[in-house]
């Protein structure tokens, strides 16, 4: 037996007649005769085998199984419309360079992956740097966007989030917490994170080392977590294996830090737009 299918123009027509209540109004909408909207009513009660619509005087009014078929009809034809929008839009081609520092790739995996999947003809490279190197590169027109951590000699861009700093050893080890605090910082000039620490122990009169020194979490994560040194992070990078140190460890309370999105001047394109704006929905409401 041959699948039965319901004629979408019929079912735009019942939605035309629940709409605005009479055929001359709905013929108006549709650009039919008012011949034409009865008849397609006809044939979709012939084709479903039911009265789906009577008429009290002008007014036209849906019977209990035509507002059954109400609710399909406006789901059907909502996804009718949709698929040609989507076919219509112009297929994006080129390459879009996006500057992220290392430690934020996880982040912001899902987003990218969606932004892949919208625009499955455009190249995306993604890449990894310090941030102000990326915020330079910038402005150099050598990226099209860059979310990077704000830094103090690199203000400026869209802040779209904000988190704080926290101390972090390893889940299982940590080194012991006495002058000079043995630290795993990331190395000069690669993100403020350093700067913040440094400045915070400096206030609270510790003295301090640099045990370990790297441009990522990646580097400075087996010293950690072997309890060699204490390294400073933000809430989002404390994966599995890490422990924060709380207050009861004696070590001062670090600042919040911004997270910026930076972009060219000028107008972006539709696709670096679209991207911004998962990154935003990405991360606003997850920090601070």
């Amino acid at each position: 037996m041959r699948p039965r299918n319901l004629d979408l123009n019929q079912l735009r027509t019942l939605v035309a007649v629940a709409d605005l209540g009479t055929v001359t109004r709905a013929a108006e909408r549709l650009s039919y005769t008012q011949s034409a909207v009865s008849m397609q009513l006809q044939r979709l009660e012939t084709s479903v085998g039911m009265a789906l619509h009577q008429k009290a005087g002008r007014q036209v009014r849906l019977t209990a199984d035509g507002e059954r078929l109400l609710g399909y009809a406006r789901r059907m034809l909502a996804m009718n419309d949709e698929a040609l929008a989507d076919l219509k839009r112009p297929v994006v081609q080129g390459t879009l360079k996006l500057g992220i520092p290392e430690d934020y790739a996880t982040l912001l995996s899902s987003a990218l992956v969606h932004f892949t999947q919208l625009y499955p003809s455009l190249n995306l490279e993604v890449h990894c740097g310090n941030s102000e190197s990326l915020v330079n590169q910038v402005r150099q027109g050598d990226l099209d966007l860059a979310l990077v951590t704000r830094q103090r000699h690199s203000p400026g861009g869209e802040v779209i989030r904000r988190e704080p700093l926290v101390w972090a050893v390893g889940l299982h080890h940590q080194p012991p917490l006495n002058d000079p605090l043995p630290m795993a910082f990331y190395s000069p000039g690669a993100d403020v994170f350093r700067e913040e620490a440094e400045q915070a122990l400096e206030s609270a009169g510790r003295r301090w080392r640099v045990a370990y020194g790297s441009q990522s979490m990646v580097g400075l994560r087996p010293i950690v977590d072997a309890g060699l040194a204490v390294a400073v992070v933000t809430r989002h990078m404390v994966t599995a294996g890490l422990r924060v140190l709380d207050e009861s460890s004696g070590l001062p309370p670090l600042p919040v830090v911004e997270i910026a999105l930076h972009r060219p001047p000028g107008r972006p394109t539709e696709a670096v737009q679209q991207l911004a704006e998962l990154l935003r929905q990405q991360l606003a409401g997850e920090g601070v």
